[in-house]
């Protein structure tokens, strides 16, 4: 008999997704809607119209005291001295050798008062490290599944957050904490698809509520097969495959969310000597030149047939109609090189490129 403690934990929306025929998989320990009416669908709704995602395996962890900005600065990877209260910034919690545990958002609501939204599969270990470090007067708490939150991207998203009565139109990285009849919701101009949007965070008990009013206001539920394909569309990574403990920062050209100038930070010096002497890899985008589509796991190769990396991530462009992916090459292969992949047993012809594959909305 399998172990109930094994099972995955469920978001508060899990009987409305089910109610919408949602084709639900595992996902960080968490069972979450893969799809409703096909994935190319909802990718579409988010490119063309509005798309609404419920993300809440994504963590919510707590930081406060006196120094909690200032402590969570000397950890993660950005300079948190680069945004005011009332903005949010993309970030990386590393080992002291340069691997990434997380990628994650931080709010900065006071110096006093942060929300870190981490990952799934690591929250737990953000947490734990945060906390371990702590000093005297920083509180670290792990409020994880007391909390939902729901992505409302596309280009209509600042009229159908207008039509369930939340703010838009504020900048994009900063954030609004305002209520919705009663209950608090934080209301980010952030997300994870390329398209204009917001992601909001509110308890877990009163997201029903506002999930129906989204959808009531023409917002089309998706899951997260669309919400990968958008991602990759973007050239965003993914932790766990595109970021990792053995792919570094550096190698995944993410050199841009590191504070370089800060004097201290989890990661530092080995981050600034792989800086230095140069990655072994580096993260590059593919498209194919034929009807293949990168897989995770494929290996890439020159045109003699050495292997010179291999695919991280990979999928099939709804909006582009041609496979795209993201590998780890060789640093010497430059874009516009042509390679080929293993695409099981049979040659497939890509073209290196510079990521995003489909022009970004964000702003």
């Amino acid at each position: 008999m399998a172990d109930a403690a094994a099972a995955p934990r469920r978001p508060a929306l899990h009987d409305r997704h089910v109610a919408l025929g949602a084709k639900l998989a595992p996902f960080g320990g968490w069972e979450m809607p893969l799809q409703y009416a096909g994935v190319v669908r909802e990718h579409t709704a988010v490119r063309e119209r509005v798309g609404a995602f419920d993300v809440s395996h994504l963590g919510t962890v707590l930081v406060r005291g006196a120094s909690a900005a200032s402590y969570v600065n000397s950890t993660l990877t950005n300079d948190l001295g680069r945004i005011a209260p009332g903005m949010a910034q993309y970030t990386l919690c590393c080992t002291e050798d340069g691997g990434v545990v997380d990628d994650l958002i931080v709010y900065l609501r006071a110096e006093d008062d942060l929300l870190l939204v981490p990952n799934a599969s690591n929250v737990a270990e953000v947490a734990r490290r945060l906390a371990e470090g702590a000093p005297s007067g920083v509180r670290v708490e792990d409020v994880s599944g007391s909390y939902a939150v729901l992505a409302v991207q596309g280009p209509r998203s600042d009229a159908t957050l207008e039509a369930v009565s939340l703010p838009a139109g504020h900048p994009y990285m900063s954030f609004v904490d305002t209520a919705r009849d009663g209950v608090p919701v934080t209301v980010c101009r952030t997300g994870y698809t390329g398209e204009r949007g917001y992601e909001l965070v509110l308890p877990a008990a009163d997201a029903g509520a506002v999930w129906d009013a989204l959808l009531a206001a023409g917002a089309e539920p998706c899951g997260l097969g669309a919400r990968d394909t958008l991602r990759l569309e973007m050239g965003y990574p993914l932790h766990g495959q595109d970021l990792s403990l053995e792919i570094s920062p550096v190698q995944a050209r993410s050199s841009w969310a590191v504070g370089w100038a800060k004097p201290v930070f989890w990661g530092r010096e080995a981050l600034l000597a792989e800086r230095a002497a140069g990655p072994r890899r580096v993260l590059q985008g593919i498209e194919s030149l034929d009807r293949g589509i990168p897989r995770r796991g494929m290996a890439v190769s020159s045109p003699d047939g050495g292997q010179v990396g291999e695919v991280t991530s990979g999928t099939f462009s709804p909006t582009r109609q041609v496979g795209i992916g993201l590998a780890l090459l060789d640093p010497a292969v430059e874009v516009g090189a042509e390679l080929t992949l293993d695409v099981r047993g049979r040659v497939s012809r890509v073209r290196v490129v510079r990521p995003p594959f489909v022009e970004s909305s964000v702003r």
